[in-house]
């Protein structure tokens, strides 16, 4: 059988995840906080039919041999944690990240982190995210609060009518040695795993952490044009793909076709 068959169906399982990846880059283009994907892939192994530098019945040495490829397979999913473009609010609860980073949040318990800063106020005056997990640390604001600030460092102050602070405190940021090796849980959020390593914990603008920015959101860093050449690539690819196992079929079948 010839190999170009099974070579050439890796190929068009590869792209198909790659088209995968990117289609869901492009579904979340304009998700708050969301960070892309990109999809990574190594060749199989290789059948070696004359290995190079073996000594030929002449006494030279052989400076190529022949080795033949098998396919390709993927290897990882990575999120790419490079800075998304921000844009402005006038909600007093949209916080953006600028540098590195990551908001904390209680999901029962088990903390989870995220990138995502449009929060919102519960029925007790709690901070949260949208599907009601609270900032850690929590913040409280009072009932009798007019005005609410952050500032750059995490400082954030709640004031009365009269201009009074009646409530302040600290937000806390946690960043990790590798953020590539989180995973994904969905609803913007990510938890740890043993390639991220340890939540390291601190305040905005200290020991490498990002900023916070008030009355602004970063958006998803998913640029269309990249994604667009990526999907037109990988149709391509996975074309000629399809291609060469057509061409592989033909030639078994003109084979097939020697005797009558």
């Amino acid at each position: 059988m010839i190999k170009a068959l099974w070579t050439a169906a890796t190929g068009m399982q590869a792209q198909q995840m790659n088209q995968d990846v990117v289609a869901n880059n492009l579904a979340n283009i304009n998700t708050v906080g969301f960070k892309k994907s990109r999809a990574e892939f190594q060749d199989l192994m290789y059948q070696i039919l004359l290995k190079s530098g073996v000594e030929t019945s002449s006494g030279n040495q052989l400076p190529t041999g022949i080795e033949i490829g098998m396919g390709v397979k993927p290897v990882s999913v990575q999120k790419m944690f490079s800075q998304g473009d921000y844009q402005q609010s006038e909600n007093d609860f949209d916080w953006a990240i600028e540098g590195d980073g990551f908001f904390q949040l209680d999901d029962n318990g088990r903390t989870v982190y995220t990138r995502a800063g449009n929060f919102k106020i519960d029925m007790d005056g709690s901070i949260c995210n949208s599907n009601g997990l609270k900032l850690i640390p929590e913040i409280t604001i009072p009932a009798e609060t007019v005005n609410f600030s952050v500032d750059s460092g995490g400082t954030w102050t709640a004031t009365d009518d009269i201009g009074t602070s009646i409530a302040s405190g600290r937000l806390e940021l946690a960043n990790f040695l590798n953020p590539a090796g989180l995973t994904s849980l969905g609803r913007n959020l990510y938890d740890v795993t043993d390639g991220s390593g340890e939540a390291i914990t601190g305040n905005p603008g200290e020991d490498g952490l990002g900023t916070i920015s008030q009355h602004f959101l970063e958006m998803s860093n998913v640029n269309a044009v990249d994604e667009m050449v990526k999907m037109i690539v990988g149709q391509r690819a996975y074309e000629i793909n399809s291609k060469a196992i057509q061409t592989a079929d033909s030639m078994l079948q003109m084979i097939n076709n020697l005797k009558r």
